[in-house]
């Protein structure tokens, strides 16, 4: 008993320091993106963008000031489009929709890059994400109410054009500290699981746990344990563990490419539901529909495969 807390309690220091650091990252990057929001709000800037991306987005049930969050995700990790999205005043139906499509396509450079090297093509898994973001919210337009939901964070207000500027930064730090912080708490018990599994050898128990899972998300049993990577750690920081296990052929490259269809859509499913979930985005709606258009996909792309190889390969002579 005695060493098992020894044990917590080393992973619990080794948490700390780079929780840290986190917060520092995380600060250089919130701070400045949802000031820049709330400045674009207040000069009227971001009204304009709304009446260009009207059309386009009206069609997913968005208003056009969103594409802004949207196309941030397409370059940052998701705390750059969350930032923004605690900047706005939206309602918790558009920002459920809005946070499945950044969930889909975000930070898409580096974890495309990563995907390239597991079996499947950069711009294979590139244009993927980005298209099955608009498919995601299209049917989440569709199956949504559009009456009984509440607003994001339950604030309502927003810096608009002639407001007192001084009210808009109070409004933006005031706003800016809480996501840190309750982003923080999130990675820093986040950080502490992850060097517990490390620490206690649990990865591979949990693999063989959801092995049968595999074979109802179209997958083979033997990516149960690149799955659970995925899915606990992420595509970015699971890259090289992910990378590793083809290179050393404990994956081959065609599994990895089907598992890489499943994790375009659905990936980091703890980290990454936790920190929208704690700005109001309900859980279900995040975690199953995520999960469904995965399995969806793989099962597509399976059937295709089955098709091009009995009626479009070349026949032999």
């Amino acid at each position: 008993m005695n060493a098992t807390a020894a044990k917590v309690r080393k992973c619990i220091l080794r948490a700390l320091p780079g929780s840290g650091r986190t917060c520092l990252w995380l600060l250089k990057i919130i701070l400045p993106i949802s000031l820049g929001v709330r400045l674009l709000q207040y000069c009227g800037l971001l009204s304009q963008l709304s009446g260009w991306m009207e059309p386009l987005f009206s069609v997913i049930g968005l208003p056009g000031e969103t594409a802004i969050v949207f196309i941030t995700s397409i370059f940052c990790p998701l705390y750059a489009p969350i930032a923004i999205i605690s900047s706005m005043s939206l309602g918790v139906r558009e920002a459920t929709i809005l946070a499945l499509m950044c969930l889909v396509s975000h930070n898409l450079i580096v974890e495309s890059s990563v995907q390239a090297k597991t079996g499947s093509g950069f711009w294979e898994v590139t244009i993927l994400r980005l298209a099955m973001s608009f498919v995601i919210a299209m049917g989440l337009n569709l199956v949504m109410p559009h009456s009984g939901w509440g607003t994001v964070g339950g604030e309502a207000s927003v810096a608009a054009a002639g407001d007192n500027l001084w009210d808009v930064l109070a409004l933006w730090l005031y706003g800016s500290m809480k996501v840190v912080i309750t982003i923080l708490l999130i990675v820093t018990a986040l950080m502490i699981l992850h060097y517990i599994l490390e620490e206690f050898r649990l990865m591979q128990g949990l693999s063989a746990v959801f092995a049968p899972l595999m074979g109802i998300f179209g997958l083979p049993r033997n990516t149960a344990f690149l799955w659970l990577v995925g899915n606990l750690v992420g595509l970015a920081y699971g890259g090289a563990i992910m990378v590793e296990q083809v290179e050393q052929e404990k994956l081959s490259y065609k599994d990895g490419s089907l598992l890489n269809y499943h994790l375009a859509v659905n990936h980091s499913m703890l980290e990454d539901t936790i920190i929208f979930v704690a700005i109001g985005i309900p859980v279900l709606w995040i975690l199953i529909t995520r999960l469904l258009f995965a399995c969806s996909v793989v099962w597509i792309r399976r059937l295709y495969s089955l098709i091009a190889a009995r009626y479009l390969s070349p026949k032999k002579i």
